[in-house]
């Protein structure tokens, strides 16, 4: 048994196919088949269901599943304190975005990482909130960039940016040509929402019931950018982002107001596994990133 076959096992529980599994470790399928095969006949034990036309493990599989996993984690970890005798800002990189930052925040800060950290090979990962914990739990992501939400607490989380959410409407609507808009005013309002999954949506949604406005139970958005364009075709109005916001106040018959009392903002964070011996890379890293923020938003003003 060696870390390779742990690793084949592990990417076949993920995948439920051997086909899938076998390209996401780079190697032939004969190949992790064969492997697997291997690993049963040293454990002396049935890892799978030979029988089923599906992937089913054994009980004793998903038992080696399960400490298969604990021990990748470890190697990481081990492969993170040997990383240390060299160059600290060297190396792969693996860091997590949820949707709702990364398609904003990366071309303004990638630049910016690179410069500082030319050393430093960055791989970039976009999923759900859900899904970037379970990643980083597991040791697939090295850190990641989200909104802090309860899910994310098990993680050391830096402080990045509090960035404010905008009121979006269409270019007809009665508040178009206004640049402020209280809260208050929402009373009685119904708000498209993006769907379940999305942190933003449970964001929004929570300032959305403190003034009184509600969601729109026919249509959930699966990105940022379909709830703009429903915005822009009339059919109703939203919350976004500020840096998912243009400089102009409208465009593309979309129009954007700040709004206030309260201001309605999420918290955006760099978050990473406890007990982590890169901590001082993160810190880095959180560090350029946040310096850059006044520069970014600051740029972002409406005109």
């Amino acid at each position: 048994m060696n870390i390779r076959d742990l690793e084949y096992l592990v990417a076949l529980s993920e995948h439920k196919h051997f086909r899938k599994a076998a390209e996401a470790c780079y190697v032939s399928q004969p190949t992790l088949s064969g492997q697997i095969r291997k690993l049963e006949d040293e454990l002396g034990v049935s890892l799978l269901e030979r029988t089923s036309r599906r992937v089913l493990f054994t009980d004793a599989g998903l038992s080696l599943v399960a400490q298969a996993q604990k021990v990748l984690l470890e190697v990481k970890i081990l492969t993170e304190l040997a990383s240390l005798q060299g160059e600290s800002m060297a190396g792969p990189l693996h860091i997590g975005f949820i949707p709702t930052v990364g398609p904003y925040l990366l071309p303004q800060i990638i630049p910016t990482l690179k410069e500082a950290f030319p050393d430093l090979e960055l791989f970039l990962h976009e999923a759900q909130t859900h899904q970037l914990v379970q990643q980083l739990e597991e040791g697939k992501l090295d850190c990641m960039i989200l909104a802090a939400v309860k899910e994310s607490e098990p993680f050391i989380e830096l402080p990045l940016y509090d960035e404010p959410m905008m009121l979006a409407v269409p270019e007809t609507h009665q508040w178009a040509h206004d640049k402020e808009i209280d809260m208050s005013r929402l009373h009685g309002e119904t708000l498209l929402m993006l769907e379940d999954g999305h942190c933003l949506r449970n964001q929004a949604l929570g300032f959305c019931f403190a003034a009184g406005a509600r969601d729109d139970g026919r249509f959930k958005a699966t990105s940022l950018e379909t709830l703009r364009n429903m915005v822009a075709a009339g059919s109703g109005i939203t919350l976004l982002p500020q840096l998912a916001t243009p400089k102009e106040h409208c465009r593309d018959g979309v129009c954007y107001i700040a709004a206030e009392h309260p201001q309605p903002t999420r918290l955006i964070t760099l978050a990473y596994r406890p007990g982590s011996p890169l901590k001082s890379r993160y810190e880095k890293l959180a560090a350029v990133i946040k310096s850059k923020m006044p520069q970014i938003f600051a740029n972002h003003v409406q005109k």
